[in-house]
């Protein structure tokens, strides 16, 4: 039997002793009357925000399986008479991810990102692959406004009731009690975001170099300009269309004053309200991005229209 004596021992012995008796605490509250008189009290309220975070998380998932050129299936085996360890070979990695390059071509790539991602990735200058990366920036877009506003939101409802709630159990369990309440986890993570590699591992296998393209909101809006200014969209089918950028968004927000054109709802009524951009024709059905085709809606109500033209299509 392990024994502590001493001044040593009835520190610890006073700790653990606190520590279950905080515990027992904390487990008869989460389950007492009042706790669930304060849960009924904010319940729509928090099924709201569960149900925009898992709005968000189905627009993470909105982007386009862009493969390397080069991928096959090809391993690195050392033949080598010497058995020469050649340690980086493990960098190159083989992946529709990863295009496994000179030195030279992943120098140019850190120069020119998007030159050499349309060049060696699957990738062309057209109008499908425009429309592509154009939902990609706004559904990403609409993904990190809404976690800001999510978090905004999830912590103006414990506000609320904060002033009900011991100060000893937010102190040591808030998140339990964000848990106990009702909310689901949120992810605040960057990891959705496709991420696209150069690798260069030298022929010795001794060193390697490594340049990453990541498909987030910023990189969105410079494909979209670089494809904009290489297509030539008067000679097109499409006309005279906009490009779906960051700043077309805000515009056509500014334009509805920040309204949803289909329920009436806006930030003036809900201040931590996400706004998403539609296009009243779909893409898909041959809709263009242009002001005339371009709405505000609530992410519940394009949310519900989408809903509706996948169940049409299906």
């Amino acid at each position: 039997m392990f024994w502590v004596g001493g001044n040593d021992g009835n520190f610890l012995f006073f700790l653990f002793l606190t520590y279950i008796s905080y515990q027992s605490y904390a487990y008869y509250y989460f389950n007492s009357t009042k706790f669930f008189s304060i849960k009924n009290s904010v319940k729509s309220h928090v099924k709201n925000c569960n149900d925009l975070n898992e709005h968000i998380e189905e627009l993470k998932k909105s982007y386009v399986n862009i493969k390397s050129i080069d991928y096959d299936d090809i391993n690195l085996a050392d033949k080598s008479i010497y058995n020469m360890k050649r340690r980086m070979w493990s960098a190159a990695v083989k992946n529709h991810m990863t295009h496994n390059c000179s030195l030279s071509v992943l120098r140019n790539a850190r120069d020119q990102p998007i030159k050499y991602l349309f060049k060696y990735f699957d990738l062309r200058h057209d109008n499908y692959t425009l429309e592509t990366v154009e939902n990609m920036l706004n559904n990403f877009s609409a993904v990190e406004q809404g976690k800001k506003l999510l978090m905004s939101d999830r912590e103006s409802i414990v506000q609320k009731i904060i002033k009900n709630i011991p100060s000893i159990i937010i102190v040591f369990s808030k998140k339990r009690f964000e848990k106990n309440i009702g909310f689901d986890r949120v992810d605040l993570s960057n990891i959705y975001m496709p991420v696209y590699s150069f690798v260069y591992v030298s022929s010795g296998g001794n060193s390697s170099a490594k340049a990453d393209f990541i498909f987030n909101v910023e990189n969105l809006n410079k494909i979209v300009s670089y494809l904009g200014s290489l297509i030539k969209f008067r000679a097109s089918v499409y006309g005279q269309r906009l490009l779906m950028t960051s700043h077309l968004r805000e515009r056509i927000k500014r334009r509805d004053s920040y309204t949803c054109k289909t329920c009436g709802i806006s930030t003036s009524d809900e201040k931590n309200l996400l706004l998403e951009i539609d296009h009243k024709i779909p893409l898909s059905k041959g809709g263009i991005t242009s002001e005339e085709n371009l709405q505000t809606l609530c992410w519940k109500c394009n949310r519900s229209k989408g809903a509706k033209i996948l169940t049409k299509i299906s």
